[in-house]
């Protein structure tokens, strides 16, 4: 079955459950590990013509921690679907306003079920208790589908804030307001 007719076959109101979650965890280890192979053999392909090699991934994680994705600087948020771990987002405090997104994953057999929104919506509720008021993201522009989730999720291109090798595009949106339980 192709990818696009296994996301036609997939129901799309999965119940997701989306927490906190010790960014050093075993789930929350193999979810960023299967997020830098993902976004690696992307940019591998499309810019190598081939796949990343171990030692390249290897690399890749050691020059991109993830312990700032903890309190007091951030926090690390994983997705499940029936108690299994198959999404994951960051968030870390840039200024006393603002938090930058990070690590959005999904993967792929659970694409297409809503797991992206339910990761933004949990990223918003954890920038209000982190006391963001913006939250900012950088992504490259192959990524398209997480550039059309972020479209759609009301984030819009900004002035870029940030620099890197896989930094080409910039998106901000200010965190809505907390809806009132009742």
């Amino acid at each position: 079955m192709t990818d696009a007719a296994a996301r036609t076959a997939r129901p799309r109101t999965a119940r997701w459950a989306v927490a906190p979650e010790d960014v050093g965890s075993p789930d929350a280890l193999a979810l960023l590990s299967d997020y830098y192979t993902d976004v690696a053999n992307r940019y591998y392909r499309l810019h190598h013509g081939r796949e990343c090699t171990p030692e390249e991934l290897a690399a890749g994680l050691a020059g991109s921690p993830s312990d700032d994705l903890a309190a007091p600087t951030g926090t690390f948020l994983v997705g499940r679907v029936a108690g299994r771990p198959v999404a994951c987002a960051g968030l870390r405090v840039l200024d006393r306003r603002t938090a930058e997104l990070t690590r959005v994953f999904v993967r792929p057999a659970a694409r297409g079920t809503g797991g992206g929104g339910a990761l933004l919506g949990a990223i918003d509720d954890a920038a209000r208790s982190l006391g963001a008021e913006r939250i900012v993201l950088d992504t490259r522009l192959d990524l398209v589908e997480a550039r059309a989730l972020y479209l759609r999720h009301g984030y819009r291109e900004i002035p870029a804030y940030s620099s890197g090798p896989y930094a080409e595009v910039w998106y901000g949106r200010d965190v809505p307001a907390a809806v009132p339980a009742g």
